[in-house]
């Protein structure tokens, strides 16, 4: 009987993961027989979220030297090293440039074309173009998985779940919220992947309260702007009139900073330094378990401190009191957070601008008060104006540190699991803001009143027919519309999301996180029970398990998690398949559907 694997999903991480298969399969596995077979609606590579077909306007959010499929000689696995172009040499472009989301698609399909191609030649990929609702078996035996609109299952050897961002039912807020629309024929467009949603409801001229910051947002904007035929010469912007007006806030009531618009130069900070694999051991190995913002937050915080100080004392010694041996040697021994910290840091760094304050740049708009709507505006312009030249101004070098500092981090912090939700809208925040010329086209859309800001810590209330938005940023101030967007992503949580396979997991005791996420095992991504118990055949990567990656797609050496996760997951698949017997309780089924 013929081996068979089902991935459900076929987008970036399941093309990662049929290119470690391929690595690995001549050590691993030989010329014997498998069948894999992708369980997706959505065409291979790209998958639902980079498919080719979306708005041309619609960009990455990376730099095309940024993003890239391949392993290089910086990344730790097991498996062979077989590099590969990133985005920027397949396509020509300069590494520089944000590409469209076509292009990305382009470049996953090929990649997926790739490393099809590179499987031994008695290993077949089937396409099932279908969505998977369930996946049952023992754990001893074959595992079926049904789905949609087929009467057999496919049998499976083992199953590897790969579906990527999830759509979620509404929390309780948003029921209430959707409910009270419904009623009252106001429309509300609740959390979702923007390119996905209908946004033919908000009609031209009308105010829409909009909530949300992020990525979300800033792909509504270009689609209700220059997708409504808009268009920007230089710094202004014309209108087309169809578009509605926008009344934007959230918790922190500014925009994810801005790209950084330079390249490093000299040498980097030496990471990780105070959160490294050491500490992570020491935190896995308490007894009573760890607090994020007790136990883990003031590492990170001392860690990023560091690539911070490092790049200054580099880069910009004038900026400085001592030497960098003697900062150095003091800040090893303070505690972190600690006033010893903080006396360090201000006698030997004159100017508070060039002292890293975590917590300002968490809460930018913290006891800020304005006392006109004029004000508000003028405010919020200038600080998205001095974030752009900020993060394009190398001589604010030390914020490039701090983004390397994030990512070093994040890798660290996954062997930890779930560290809940803050961490990653923090990271967010701070590293994976959108291009400059998208707050560029931010402040023209607010000269011409087409987006106007509400503030921070927005509340949003329904009632007499109408959605109202008020801020402690405007005290005073009410802003009502017929319409609320939610421009955010759903939460990958088990308890609500949509996909069924998932949620039928859950009900049967796969375990899940504090903040609900599919528990694996870290070591090679197995599905565990509630009793912590790997599942044999069962295995699940991607941003729905507390093994999420730290950004959709790897940056060039950088010792990419995502592709250690990927080569172990291959490895133990294609060592179970080659050393357990194949047994089932049932008949086989033809595959091709």
């Amino acid at each position: 009987m013929r081996r068979s694997l089902v991935i459900v999903g076929a987008g970036p991480r399941a093309t990662g993961i049929l290119e470690r298969l391929g690595a690995n399969a001549a050590e691993m596995y030989g010329d014997a027989g498998l069948d894999i077979h992708l369980v997706d609606p959505y065409p291979p590579g790209g998958g639902r979220i980079w498919r080719h077909d979306q708005s041309p306007l619609l960009w990455m959010n990376s730099q095309a030297q940024d993003v890239t499929m391949f392993t290089d000689e910086t990344v730790e696995v097991a498996g062979p090293v077989l590099p590969g172009p990133a985005l920027h040499e397949w396509t020509g472009r300069d590494g520089r440039a944000f590409l469209g989301r076509r292009e990305q698609s382009a470049y996953l399909r090929w990649v997926y074309e790739k490393a099809v191609a590179a499987l031994p030649e008695g290993v077949v990929v089937h396409h099932h173009r279908r969505r998977a609702l369930r996946v049952t078996g023992a754990r001893d035996t074959r595992q079926e998985v049904a789905l949609e609109g087929v009467d057999a299952p496919l049998d499976a050897d083992l199953v590897i779940l790969a579906q990527g961002h999830l759509d979620a039912e509404l929390d309780h807020e948003q029921s209430d919220l959707a409910a009270y629309a419904e009623r009252t024929g106001l429309v509300h467009l609740p959390p979702d992947f923007t390119a996905d949603t209908d946004l033919s409801p908000l009609e031209p001229g009308a105010p829409v309260i909009v909530r949300g910051f992020g990525l979300a947002f800033v792909d509504l904007m270009v689609l209700l702007t220059e997708g409504r035929g808009g268009r920007y010469e230089g710094d202004t912007y014309h209108p087309s009139g169809r578009e509605p007006i926008l009344y934007v806030g959230s918790r922190r009531g500014v925009p994810y900073r801005s790209k950084i618009g330079y390249d490093w130069d000299g040498e980097r900070p030496p990471l990780p330094r105070y959160l490294g694999p050491a500490q992570i051991d020491g935190l896995l190995a308490r007894p009573d378990g760890y607090d994020f913002r007790r136990d883990v937050w003031p590492l990170v915080e001392k860690e990023l401190g560091f690539a911070h100080y490092h790049r200054l004392f580099a880069a910009h010694p004038d900026r400085t009191r001592t030497a960098w041996t003697d900062f150095d040697e003091k800040y090893a021994a303070c505690d972190p957070g600690s006033p010893e910290l903080d006396a360090l840091v201000a006698s030997a760094v004159p100017d508070p601008a060039d002292r890293l304050d975590l917590t300002a740049l968490d809460h930018p708009l913290a006891g800020v008060r304005h006392t006109s709507y004029a004000a508000l505006q003028d405010g919020l312009r200038a600080h998205i104006a001095d974030d752009l030249a900020r993060r394009h101004d190398p001589g604010h070098s030390p914020d490039l540190a701090v983004f390397l500092g994030l990512l070093s981090v994040y890798g660290q912090l996954m062997r930890l699991g779930d560290v809940g939700t803050w961490w990653h809208g923090f990271f967010s925040y701070l590293a994976s803001g959108p291009p400059g010329p998208r707050l560029k086209q931010l402040l023209a859309l607010s000269r011409a009143g087409v987006v106007r800001f509400l503030g921070a810590d927005v509340q949003v209330s329904a009632g007499d027919g109408v959605f109202r938005a008020q801020s402690p940023t405007l005290p005073g101030q009410i802003t009502e519309a017929r319409a609320l967007v939610e421009a955010r992503l759903p939460q990958p949580t088990l308890a609500r999301t949509r996909d069924p396979l998932l949620r039928a997991l859950h009900a049967e005791g796969a375990a899940s996180t504090a903040a609900g996420l599919l528990a694996v095992d870290p070591a090679d991504g197995r599905v565990l029970d509630r009793a912590g118990t790997p599942h044999p055949r069962r295995f699940a990567l991607g941003p729905h398990t507390d093994a999420r990656g730290a950004g959709a797609f790897t940056r060039p050496r950088t010792n990419s998690p995502t592709f250690r996760q990927n080569d172990a997951t291959a490895r133990a698949v294609l060592d179970f398949l080659r050393t357990h017997r194949t047994t089932t309780t049932r008949g086989t089924h033809d595959a091709a559907q």
